[in-house]
């Protein structure tokens, strides 16, 4: 009788073997170098909530035999493609002060912020180098500090370099791109990404987010301008909601939208702060809704995108819950169960 290992995945028979064959093709990335980076006593945006992050994943993507993806060195004229000269000289200015807090809002610094930020926007990029060279179809590329805040001159939030904003833009130089799909389910609104994009029309971005919290934008009417008029769809939700209209949203009317726009690849901003009993959100998502999240998502980029799919860590501030609910959305992009 055939003997299957141990699996992280505790589905069935079936599940197992199919997450093992998917797995051959899912890429991931953690490295604690990303531990360096110091918010400083009593931030939430801990180390912490990533090494938990880390003990969960490195193992479960170890066992299932899935690629390891390497650092990657993201130069600044990458970093130019949506950030301004003037706020990276900021950055890198502020950092070399000692500084505890970047200049243009209340982003958190440390010494190693502007090399450890630069590490995460560079494994982005090489996620997707991997995924459109084919080596890949999909990963999971969870870093921190996040992304989705920083705007082309402004840092915000917990956020320095627009990760998930980089990845599109790489996509588009470098791969040939014509139309990237972004989808953000995070607790807040990516301002970032929605200033960068506003009025691009390559860019399709989708955001699920809770109402009134931090930045406070993303109302349904900003739909986007010019160009990227009616390329941009926000979904903001009372506090309490749990997956069932974002996940209603994603196979409806952005599955509907899809048709036309007919993405080449599709990026997740995974922020697990929409999780049920994260300190600083209010939604009621479950580790089982992140799961169906993930899939729906697959099957847009199924359609469209010939399977690419590259999502990359932004919030999640319970280290416990973090650290589940991301597992549940690697074991979906592996193919296999939530449970």
């Amino acid at each position: 009788m055939e003997t299957l290992p141990d699996s992280p995945l505790r589905g069935n028979r079936a599940s197992w073997k199919l997450a093992l064959m998917e797995a051959k093709h899912l890429g991931w990335y953690w490295d604690e170098m990303h531990l360096l980076h110091d918010t400083g006593r009593g931030h939430p945006e801990t180390a912490r909530r990533y090494q938990v992050l880390g003990d969960a994943l490195v193992p479960a993507a170890e066992k299932l035999g899935a690629t390891r993806i390497g650092r990657r060195v993201i130069t600044r004229e990458e970093l130019l493609r949506c950030h301004t000269p003037g706020y990276l000289d900021i950055v890198e200015a502020d950092v070399a002060a000692g500084a505890s807090q970047l200049r243009t809002g209340d982003t958190a610094l440390g010494r190693e912020s502007d090399r450890v930020s630069a590490a995460a926007a560079g494994a982005g990029l090489a996620a997707v180098d991997a995924v459109m060279g084919g080596e890949l179809r999909r990963a999971f590329v969870a870093v921190r500090p996040p992304g989705h805040h920083a705007t082309p001159d402004r840092g915000m939030g917990f956020c320095i370099y627009n990760t998930v904003a980089l990845m599109a833009r790489h996509a588009m130089a470098e791969h040939d791109c014509d139309r990237v799909l972004i989808v953000d389910w995070d607790v807040h609104h990516g301002n970032g990404t929605q200033d960068c994009f506003y009025r691009d029309g390559g860019v399709f971005f989708f955001s699920s987010h809770q109402r009134g919290i931090y930045p406070g934008t993303g109302a349904e009417y900003e739909t986007g301008e010019g160009d990227g008029k009616g390329t941009t769809m926000n979904l903001p939700l009372p506090a309490g909601t749990g997956g069932g209209p974002v996940l209603d949203a994603i196979r409806g009317p952005l599955a509907e939208k899809m048709k036309d726009f007919k993405p080449d690849l599709v990026l997740i901003s995974a922020g697990f702060d929409s999780r049920v009993d994260d300190p600083l959100g209010g939604l009621a998502l479950e580790d089982a809704d992140f799961a169906a999240l993930t899939r729906a998502i697959l099957e847009i980029a199924g359609e469209h995108a010939a399977g690419r799919v590259v999502s990359v860590l932004e919030g999640g501030y319970n280290p416990d819950g973090l650290a589940s609910a991301s597992l549940a959305h690697f074991k979906a992009m592996a193919g296999g169960d939530a449970s």
